[in-house]
C-alpha cells in the first residue's frame, strides 16, 4: 500500500496564497453588493453621512469577518492569524485604490489607523469563529 504523498513547502505556499486570494475576493465581492444596496438606501431613504460612515464601517468589519472564516476553515490551524492576514490585506488593498483614486493621503489618514484596526479585528474574529 503506498503512503500518501506529502506536499514540498511550495506547493503548500502556492495553496495558502490562492486561498488568501479567494477570500480577499469574496471579501471585495461582499464589499461591492453591500455598498451597492447602501447607495440604494442612500437614494431612496435619505441617510444622512454619519449615519452612511456607520453603515460603510460595518460592511468593513463584515466582510473581512467573512473573508477570515473562510480562512480559516480552509486553512484549519492558526485560524486567528490567517483571518488577521486576511482583514489586514483587506485594509491594504482598500487604503492603496483609495489614495490612486484621487483620494489625498491627508484624506486616508483621517480614519486610517480605525479602519485598520477594524479590518484586522474583523478578519481576525471571523478566524476564530472559522
Amino acid at each position: 500500500m503506498e503512503r500518501p504523498r506529502r506536499q514540498d513547502s511550495k506547493e503548500q505556499e502556492s495553496g495558502c496564497v490562492m486561498v488568501l486570494l479567494k477570500c480577499l475576493l469574496l471579501s471585495y465581492i461582499v464589499t461591492g453588493a453591500l455598498l451597492m444596496l447602501l447607495a440604494l438606501g442612500v437614494y431612496k431613504l435619505n441617510f444622512t453621512e454619519k449615519i452612511v460612515s456607520v453603515i460603510i464601517i460595518a460592511i468593513y468589519v463584515m466582510a473581512t469577518f467573512l473573508a477570515g472564516w473562510v480562512a480559516g476553515k480552509r486553512m484549519g490551524s492558526r485560524k486567528f492569524i490567517w483571518g488577521l492576514i486576511v482583514g489586514s490585506a483587506y485594509f491594504a488593498v482598500l487604503a492603496i485604490v483609495s489614495v490612486f483614486a484621487g483620494g489625498e493621503v491627508k484624506e486616508v489618514g483621517n480614519s486610517f489607523f480605525t479602519t485598520l484596526i477594524l479590518c484586522a479585528a474583523g478578519g481576525m474574529l471571523g478566524g476564530m469563529f472559522g
